[in-house]
C-alpha cells in the first residue's frame, strides 16, 4: 500500500517534548541533581525514545530531535519552568495526565511514521512507534536508578498506545482511510484509553505460567 505522507503539526509534538521534559526536570529536582543535570534528565525524558527511534533502529543519520533547534527550546523552557517554580507545578497533575496522554499518542505515531518512512512494513513501523513512546521513561528510570515502571503491574500506558498502533495498522490494512486520517484515529484511541485506564484505574496484571509453579507474590 503506498504511503501518503502524514502530516501532524510540529507543534504537537514540541508540546509533548515540552511535557515529557518537565517530568524528567522535576525527578531531578527531587532528587537535588544540580542545574546540568536538571537539563539532562529533562533532555533525555523528553527525547530518549527519538534517540532509540533513530540511533537503534533506523540509524539514517543524526537523530532528528539533533537536527531542529525548536527540540532543544522546548526542553530548555521546560528546565528553566522548572528550576523556578518547582514543586508548584504537582498542582497541575491532573493537566499533566491529560496531555500526557495525548503526547503518548503523537509520540507512538511520530515513531511509526519514521519507520513506514525507513520502508519497513506496519508491525515492525508499528513497534518503532512504541520504542518512540516508552524510550525516554526508560532512560529516565535507568539514569536515576529507578525500576522501570513501564514493566510493572498498573494502569494502562504503553498498552494504551499498542491498542492506539493496532488501531492504525487495521485502518491502513482494511479500509480506504488515508495515512493521516487513520493516524488522527489511532492518537484519538491511545488518549481515550489512557484516559479511561486514569478514569476507572484499570491495570494490568503480573504474568503467571498457565503450567508449572506459580511465582510467589
Amino acid at each position: 500500500m503506498p504511503i501518503d505522507p502524514l502530516q501532524l503539526p510540529m507543534r504537537f509534538e514540541l508540546t509533548a517534548v515540552f511535557l515529557f521534559a518537565i517530568t524528567g526536570a522535576l525527578l531531578a529536582i527531587e532528587k537535588r541533581y544540580d542545574f546540568v543535570g536538571v537539563f539532562v534528565l529533562a533532555f533525555l525524558t523528553a527525547t530518549g525514545g527519538g534517540l532509540i527511534r533513530d540511533g537503534f533502529f533506523l540509524q539514517q543519520g543524526a537523530p532528528r530531535v539533533l537536527q531542529d533547534e525548536r527540540y532543544f527550546y522546548a526542553i530548555a523552557l521546560a528546565t528553566l519552568v522548572c528550576l523556578l517554580v518547582g514543586t508548584h507545578l504537582n498542582r497541575f497533575r491532573a493537566i499533566f495526565l491529560i496531555v500526557d496522554a495525548l503526547g503518548l499518542g503523537i509520540y507512538a505515531m511520530v515513531g511509526t511514521q519514521r519507520g513506514l518512512e525507513a520502508g519497513l512494513h506496519f508491525l515492525p513501523a508499528g513497534l518503532i512507534g512504541l520504542a518512540n513512546a516508552m524510550g525516554g521513561g526508560i532512560l529516565r528510570d535507568v539514569l536515576t536508578g529507578q525500576e522501570t515502571l513501564l514493566f510493572r503491574p498498573g494502569q494502562f500506558y504503553i498498552l494504551a498506545a499498542a491498542i492506539g498502533i493496532a488501531a492504525f495498522i487495521a485502518l491502513r490494512t482494511w479500509s480506504p482511510v488515508t495515512q493521516t486520517e487513520a493516524a488522527w484515529v489511532s492518537i484519538a484511541v491511545t488518549f481515550l484509553v489512557r484516559l479511561a485506564a486514569i478514569t476507572f484505574n484499570w491495570k494490568t496484571r503480573a504474568a503467571r505460567p498457565v503450567f508449572g509453579d506459580q511465582p510467589p507474590d
